[in-house]
């Protein structure tokens, strides 16, 4: 509290840990439900993992937890503050997001668009120090993106895109990171490769990291909790082996699979069951 008894906004974290939490969240679009009551609690060195079907409200929690959109009912606080009184600035130097499919400046270098991670950092005039141009290149390193630096966004594929758009989120130096399908539009080594470093980051750096997969076995293979969304609830949340179990995939997405274990870790993987989709 400060003088007077004035609650004065939080500011950016001093002991670099943070701790994301949604209590009964709900929201409804034009009188659309799209979640109902969801409790989540992201923290310091985990990455979670949602998943679910299309349409299951996957995005919509990353723009709750983001402040993109308001619940309409519950709270969602960030390190014990309500996420609606933090200052601008302040959030974006502690929260960054990886969105799906961003509208992204198409005159912008690549180097110029990670650069804008700095933005909370610098003075009033806007001026980039050679820290901040350091920071962002070792995240276009750490995300095999360096050699597009002076590369127009417009003259990059999909998934040169998306990997650029993770090096600026990279370059915020946050402690929480959402990331909304960090995977799309990439091939197989890029999609290792970019798991590989969240996950490995989010050891390094105390990260607590939400990320949301369509794919079931890249989730279960980086994610030690998943979060199973079916129509806006939870409708399963645990390890791996907890929540990609036959009776709970076909309940949420109509379809018989069998589940196997991975030759080499143990974890789960999920084999469709053709011909096998429910009417």
């Amino acid at each position: 509290m400060g003088k007077l008894g004035i609650r004065l906004a939080p500011s950016a974290l001093a002991d670099g840990r943070a701790t994301l939490e949604a209590h009964q969240v709900t929201f409804s679009f034009n009188g659309t439900p799209v979640l109902n009551q969801v409790d989540l609690c992201l923290e310091a060195d985990r990455m979670i993992g949602v998943i679910g079907p299309n349409g299951a409200g996957k995005s919509t929690l990353v723009r709750l937890l983001s402040r993109l959109l308001t619940p309409a009912q519950g709270r969602i606080r960030l390190n014990g503050h309500s996420l609606a009184s933090w200052r601008p600035a302040d959030l974006a130097r502690v929260l960054a997001v990886v969105p799906q499919s961003p509208e992204l400046p198409p005159a912008f270098t690549a180097w110029e668009l990670v650069l804008m991670g700095r933005t909370p950092y610098m003075g009033w005039m806007g001026q980039e120090s050679e820290q901040d141009r350091a920071i962002a290149r070792q995240a276009m390193e750490e995300t095999s993106t360096y050699h597009l630096a002076n590369r127009l966004i417009s003259q990059l594929s999909g998934g040169e895109q998306q990997r650029v758009v993770v090096a600026r989120a990279l370059t915020q130096e946050p402690r929480v990171l959402l990331l909304d399908e960090p995977t799309a539009h990439l091939d197989i080594n890029h999609q290792v490769e970019t798991l590989s470093l969240i996950t490995r980051l989010v050891k390094e750096r105390n990260l607590a990291a939400l990320a949301i997969f369509h794919d079931l076995n890249l989730a279960a293979q980086y994610c030690g909790e998943l979060v199973l969304l079916d129509q806006g609830q939870i409708a399963a949340q645990g390890t791996p082996h907890d929540v990609l179990t036959p009776p709970v995939l076909q309940r949420v997405y109509g379809i018989e699979v069998a589940v196997g274990v991975h030759p080499q870790n143990g974890l789960p993987v999920v084999f469709p069951i053709c011909g096998s989709l429910s009417n």
